[in-house]
């Protein structure tokens, strides 16, 4: 049984108004596209939420940055006890609709108002980056239990491949100061802390499968800051998406593909 430090009933603006530009407005706008086009995780992320987290039915898990929710089904084959936490008012009503049976708390990273060590494991996946910063550590350090475990899970494009790289080389201009987990900045939070100690790096592949238009134009233009660009932009950009695939592969905007991912999960453990 979870018990709540103070009353999670805070105002909307108050929540967010530490967010970033790009991930209010981007996310907010966005937020129904996001659920619809963003891939899912490999199946493989499951054993690793139990063999490396050391997770199973009766953990209790907090869910941080949950978006719409896409990393639910994964913690939901682990275990029940699950709390979602999601400050952008419009991604917590896609991540309700979805999963009508999961708890959710609108909180910030830095104010989560759980009680201190009542949670085996906190995950972040696709979103430590957002809150990259020592309060939101001191916060997860507080609710852990101790011996709790930090997981960071993220999606990347494998810009190994050469038309993914294209892509890659049309959005890296765009991005300004938006964190994003290939800049790496997010690790410089834990250069100088003693709350958690880095365990273990796992990397999966997979792919996302779908219409060009679905997976590739769509996904990309749930990006935080190219769905915070104005409408006339965003077509434009779409255009320039589905050319250079077909440039590189043949494949108009509603034939078929693969689109290839790598996924990285780091798990953290507190160390005090």
């Amino acid at each position: 049984m979870l018990f709540y430090r103070c009353s999670a009933d805070k105002k909307a603006q108050n929540m967010t108004q530490s967010l970033h530009p790009a991930a209010q407005q981007g996310f907010s706008s966005a937020a129904e596209l996001y659920q619809q086009v963003r891939p899912n995780y490999p199946q493989q992320i499951v054993t690793w939420l139990q063999q490396q987290l050391n997770l199973d039915a009766q953990s209790t898990v907090v869910d941080l940055g949950s978006g719409t929710g896409k990393f639910l089904p994964y913690l939901q084959q682990v275990t029940s006890h699950i709390i979602a936490v999601e400050p952008i008012t419009e991604m917590l009503t896609q991540l309700q609709q979805a999963y009508p049976q999961i708890s959710t708390l609108q909180a910030s990273s830095d104010r989560l108002s759980l009680a201190s060590e009542s949670i085996d494991a906190v995950i972040c996946a696709q979103s430590f980056h957002w809150f990259a910063n020592i309060e939101s550590l001191n916060e997860i350090h507080q609710i852990l239990k101790p011996h709790g475990q930090l997981g960071l899970v993220w999606n990347q494009r494998d810009i190994q491949v050469d038309w993914v790289k294209a892509l890659a080389d049309v959005l890296e201009p765009l991005e300004g100061d938006t964190p994003r987990f290939h800049s790496g900045q997010w690790q410089q939070v834990f250069e100088q802390q003693f709350l958690f100690e880095l365990d273990q790096i796992k990397t999966f592949t997979h792919v996302q499968i779908g219409r060009v238009d679905e997976v590739v134009s769509k996904r990309l233009l749930s990006t935080s800051f190219v769905a915070a660009m104005p409408a006339k932009q965003q077509q434009q950009l779409k255009m320039q998406f589905e050319q250079i695939v077909a440039d590189y592969t043949g494949k108009a905007a509603h034939d078929e593909i693969a689109f290839p991912y790598v996924t990285y999960a780091y798990n953290f453990k507190k160390t005090t």
